[in-house]
């Protein structure tokens, strides 16, 4: 079909997913409607919340309203909040900003040990475990059934968002869902369970749609990652798979395995309905040149933005690089500005920085992310670094993450730059690198950049090296100034793509939603350095 979808079209893109969801809107729609987008004259009449301050405003009251009776709510008196007449403000001035360590020691530690009605009414029963790409102790996030709801609506707008689009196979959307995510057999604590969000997410899906759920909640359950691959190899040709979700090397190396496995030209000799790819937590562009050989036609990819903390964004317009924030649900958002002011040499927010609300942001400015949600955090640091592309439609990249960062003498290296930079040289040298990772060293009585590459074809590393360099001097300023200063120069050491995959194994970080961290700092560093000595 060419162009825009003919109302026939709509309706059938329209049919397709409500075949999919409508048990969710029979349960959530009450909750959700007003937030569908519908004409503008339309919600005039209805006299529904238009602007995007509106819509957060409109969410920060549903917030405080449910948990003005929890232990933090009558701490930081929610109830008085509720009644000022700029109530964001307020809240902003009455409620202090954490970071993970803080919330958890003052508060999270108690739903832990089963206390009820702390951050968010009621008993917590799940957490999601994280520990980003950095850390190596592992983070405990409450996950409450409101923020599961409330992702659940946001996943639905993404896909109504889908009639937006020009030339999509409709019948694809009631095929298969390949979810390769973490597993669903959850670690039982004293009264609580916790496990990967994606685990959580899956043991959770309703009946209805364990016909389109692969790989099945048996295969799901399996705990060991390369058992997990095998079955999912095993099973794959009984599948006719229309969606495939997750981070983009899981599923590269999921592929690889069965194009290998069944003697494919392509994954599309198995799967000729596969058209969606469903990605986040890591830019695409790294591993897309090896992704696409894999495939017999293109996909249409569609970016997310869902961390264990919420549905936080999701790609709303075909081909465009911005998600669109969702500022009408379950989310309150503040941005601070990622400056020296607000934030010190190791990425470490300051007390009391400046917090700017939706409509007091500037396109082309990274900003650090804080949530208050419908799991009991807020105004919580949740250390990724973002950018509008467009602050009327609310768009955003995720530009990095604030203590990933490469900033060793004023250079301001952001991941964004770095996946760019590592993307473009790629082309330019006609080889395929999907994963990296870049470390700041000493150089004498200077510094350097020293570059892990992982790429499985010969390459120039000289070459390669130079790709690099100079393509980040193109992307950043900062960068240009201060390789003729302090940053001396760049190293570049090309590894295969299996070491970096046996380093997460060590780390016990294999599969799942785990993600091979792009700036390598402290014992992280000392750990990679150790385990490529071996």
């Amino acid at each position: 079909m060419d162009g825009k979808y003919p109302l026939c079209g709509i309706r059938s893109v329209y049919k397709s997913i409500l075949h999919l969801y409508l048990p969710i809107y029979q349960t959530t729609l009450p909750m959700g409607i007003i937030d569908i987008q519908i004409p503008a004259t339309i919600a005039r009449k209805l006299k529904l919340p238009g602007s995007l301050v509106r819509q957060q405003n409109r969410v920060l009251k549903k917030l405080l309203k449910k948990a003005k009776n929890t232990e933090f709510g009558q701490s930081y008196h929610f109830d008085t909040i509720l009644l000022q007449k700029n109530m964001m403000k307020a809240f902003q001035e009455t409620v202090p900003v954490y970071d993970y360590d803080k919330i958890y020691d003052q508060w999270w530690h108690k739903t832990l040990e089963g206390i009820p009605d702390v951050c968010w009414p009621g008993k917590i029963k799940y957490f999601a475990l994280s520990s980003g790409t950095s850390g190596s102790a592992s983070k405990y996030i409450p996950i409450t059934d409101d923020l599961l709801r409330g992702n659940r609506i946001i996943m639905i707008k993404q896909l109504l968002s889908l009639r937006n689009y020009e030339n999509i196979p409709v019948k694809s959307i009631r095929k298969g869902w390949l979810m390769l995510g973490g597993s669903t057999e959850l670690q039982e604590g004293p009264g609580y369970y916790a496990g990967d969000l994606s685990g959580i997410t899956a043991q959770k899906v309703p009946f209805w749609f364990s016909p389109f759920y692969k790989p099945g909640k048996k295969i799901s359950r399996t705990r060991d990652w390369n058992v997990k691959l095998g079955e999912i190899v095993e099973k794959a040709p009984k599948w006719d798979i229309g969606f495939i979700v997750g981070v983009p090397a899981w599923i590269q190396m999921c592929m690889e395995m069965i194009v290998d496995r069944y003697k494919l030209k392509n994954i599309h000799e198995l799967w000729p309905n596969l058209a969606f790819y469903v990605h986040g937590g890591v830019s695409l562009d790294p591993y897309k040149r090896g992704f696409e050989r894999l495939l017999g036609k293109p996909l249409h990819y569609i970016e997310t933005y869902l961390a264990s903390e919420g549905f936080i964004a999701y790609q709303e317009r075909q081909s465009e690089k911005g998600m669109k924030l969702c500022t009408g649900q379950h989310i309150f958002l503040e941005f601070v500005p990622f400056n020296n002011r607000n934030f010190n040499a190791s990425g470490d927010i300051v007390e009391n920085p400046e917090a700017l609300l939706i409509h007091e942001v500037e396109e082309g400015k990274d900003y650090a992310i804080l949530l208050s949600t419908s799991a009991g955090a807020w105004r919580y640091l949740i250390g990724d670094t973002i950018r509008f592309t467009s602050k009327d439609r609310a768009e955003i990249i995720i530009t990095g993450r604030t203590k990933h960062f490469l900033s060793l003498v004023g250079e301001h290296l952001s991941v964004d730059n770095m996946n760019k930079a590592i993307q473009l040289a790629g082309q330019q040298m006609n080889v395929s690198i999907p994963e990296f990772t870049v470390a700041g060293i000493p150089h004498g009585s200077f510094f350097a950049h020293h570059w892990y590459v992982a790429c499985n074809t010969c390459v120039d590393t000289e070459a390669l090296k130079t790709a690099i360099d100079e393509h980040l001097k193109q992307l950043n300023d900062d960068y240009a100034v201060e390789r003729k200063s302090a940053l001396k120069d760049v190293f570049v050491t090309v590894l295969p793509e299996k070491k970096f995959m046996g380093f997460m194994e060590a780390k016990g970080k294999l599969g799942g939603q785990h993600k091979f961290p792009r700036v390598m700092k402290g014992q992280m560093l000392e750990d990679w350095q150790a385990f490529l000595t071996q």
